[in-house]
């Protein structure tokens, strides 16, 4: 009996719709880069609409410059939290093709860093609600829109602080934690609809969100000392992570977490009571 060899290109994207919420910068704007050089057919959204144009702008730029691909970027704003505004991005990156193969719930942040005994309330509350709420309405929307997919993605952008506690982190570390938990519900859930449900988590990512870290001080040597490949990861480390899981090659793989973290995640978590004490 012969043995099948596979001549596809892996990870290769032609033909798929993708929506990357949070995509105009940094981990999200780097994976609809991959996507889009893939083959897939990529709308980013989020809040902006002049930071969304100019990327989706340079992407289309690029992508025809290349000759590499034939993906295409779109773009929609949207604010993941609003569930009219994110219903509306999902049913618009499906568009194109009729439906939608790959969901990248990536939008998220904090708005509260500092202790639990005198957190705000209004700044905690947020932080849910871009985590886990906006993830949450990504999902339940995107799956109405994938019937008629046969490669049904999505991906979760989570953190280390998620999964082991970071000092003064804990609002954003307990909602990428319950998004977590969501990841491993809605794969159980929805792996009878054929949709495949995972979570990239990355560690200390030198992107324009970390800047402030990662231009030096002793939060970063915090860091650094924590990781045992002892440097900062890349956006593009965690989107070829995301464009694996968002393709056919990891067609029976759902409910995992995938670190991204130089090995992070094998010691302790990063003390941000660090960054109140950097000059």
């Amino acid at each position: 009996m012969g043995t099948t060899i596979n001549t596809q290109t892996p990870s290769r994207l032609e033909g798929l719709s993708a929506l990357v919420t949070g995509g105009g910068s940094g981990i999200g704007l780097e994976i609809a880069t991959e996507f889009a050089l893939a083959g897939a057919l990529v709308t980013i959204c989020g809040r902006t609409e002049e930071k969304l144009e100019k990327a989706s702008a340079s992407l289309n730029r690029g992508l025809s410059e290349s000759g590499l691909s034939e993906g295409s970027v779109r773009h929609i704003v949207a604010d993941v939290t609003h569930e009219d505004e994110i219903a509306g991005a999902l049913e618009f990156a499906a568009g194109p093709s009729g439906r939608l193969d790959i969901l990248v719930a990536n939008a998220g942040g904090s708005s509260h860093i500092g202790s639990i005994v005198d957190a705000d309330l209004t700044q905690v509350s947020a932080t849910v609600q871009q985590n886990l709420i906006g993830t949450f309405l990504s999902i339940k929307h995107a799956v109405q829109h994938m019937s008629s997919s046969q490669n049904k993605s999505i991906v979760c952008v989570t953190s280390g602080a998620g999964i082991f506690p970071h000092r003064y982190l804990w609002a954003y570390g307990m909602a990428k934690a319950a998004v977590e938990s969501l990841v491993k519900s809605a794969a159980e859930e929805l792996g009878g609809r054929g949709v495949r449900v995972n979570s990239v988590a990355p560690g200390i990512i030198d992107d324009e969100l970390m800047r402030p870290i990662t231009q030096g001080g002793p939060l970063l040597d915090d860091y650094i000392e924590q990781t045992p490949l002892s440097s900062l990861g890349t956006v593009g480390d965690v989107a070829r992570a995301v464009r694996f899981l968002a393709s056919p090659d990891s067609r029976w793989i759902t409910g995992i977490s995938i670190m991204v973290d130089g090995g992070h995640h094998l010691r302790r978590g990063a003390n941000y009571e660090l960054l109140f004490s950097q000059p």
